[in-house]
C-alpha cells in the first residue's frame, strides 16, 4: 500500500496526524506541499479522492482567499489555480491511501482509509 501524507511541519493537526499514522506502524511518504505545491491536476485527483468540492479542501480564512477575489461562489477552476499557485489554501493535512484520501482534521478520519 502506499501511503502519502500532504504535509505541513507547522500545523499541529498535520504534526499529530503524521504522528498517528506512524504510531499505529505506518511509514507515509511525506510530501511538504509548501515546498512541492501540487498541481492543478493533482489537485483536481485529490478532490475527487476526497468525494468534496475544491471548495471545502481550501483554507477560506486565509489571506490569499480573500486577497485572489476568491469567494465560496468562485468557479471549480479559479479555485484549483488559486491552490495550485498559493498551496497554504489548501486544508492540512490530507492523507492518501488505497485510491482514496481523507483530510485528517480530526486526525483519527485519516485511519476509515487504511
Amino acid at each position: 500500500m502506499t501511503l502519502t501524507i500532504w504535509h505541513n511541519p507547522r500545523c499541529s493537526k498535520s504534526r499529530q496526524t503524521l504522528a498517528l499514522l506512524e504510531d499505529n506502524g505506518h511509514a507515509p511518504q511525506v510530501r511538504r506541499y509548501l515546498d512541492h505545491a501540487p498541481s492543478e491536476s493533482e489537485l483536481r485527483a485529490a478532490a475527487a479522492a476526497l468525494g468534496i468540492s475544491p471548495i471545502a479542501m481550501m483554507r477560506t480564512s486565509e489571506a490569499d482567499f480573500k486577497a485572489g477575489g476568491l469567494s465560496r461562489d468562485s468557479d471549480d477552476n479559479a479555485l484549483f489555480a488559486a491552490m495550485a499557485r498559493h498551496p497554504k489554501l489548501i486544508e492540512r493535512p490530507i492523507v492518501f491511501a488505497n485510491g482514496k484520501a481523507a483530510i485528517g482534521r480530526p486526525p483519527e478520519t485519516v485511519l476509515l482509509i487504511l
